[in-house]
């Protein structure tokens, strides 16, 4: 069920103005997800959908990915996804698979990111030695089933 705020605008001065809601053209953009680039439903989208859209459509399947996105507000609630994207767009990791990661740990309640503190650069305690004669004697037996 839905329901959408009544204009009632009798003035012919006042151009008419059309009510989108972008939740009600889910199912249409799941079979054509190039309709979410010029879609005008999809303009009226909350700004961290946008920011990622914007994101997305620069890739090869953004559209799709971005489609899979917007159709969680079916299954979940869109504050969660809304906040789940919110989420991957300040870690940098804008993909559909971080946005889902991120809205199960919501979920789920188990909201704990481990933060790991790795070194910038590994480095090696024992450098290893360069055997070249071990590479000749690999060659040489190459050559003698060659032969």
């Amino acid at each position: 069920m839905c329901e959408h705020a009544r204009i009632v605008e009798r003035s012919h001065d006042v151009p008419r103005r059309a009510v989108y809601d972008w939740r009600h053209y889910l199912a249409v953009i799941q079979r054509k997800p190039g309709a979410l680039r010029n879609g005008a439903p999809f303009a009226e989208m909350p700004e961290a959908f946008r920011r990622l859209q914007a994101q997305l459509l620069r890739r090869p399947g953004g559209d799709r990915e971005m489609v899979d996105i917007l159709a969680l507000v079916l299954q979940h609630d869109e504050g969660a996804v809304l906040c789940a994207v919110e989420l991957a767009l300040e870690g940098g990791v804008a993909t559909k698979t971080h946005v889902l990661n991120v809205l199960h740990r919501l979920t789920d309640g188990t909201n704990t990111a481990t933060v790991i503190d790795a070194p910038q650069a590994l480095f090696l305690n024992q450098e290893p030695r360069a055997d070249i004669g071990r590479y000749d004697a690999l060659r040489d037996r190459e050559v003698r089933h060659a032969l």
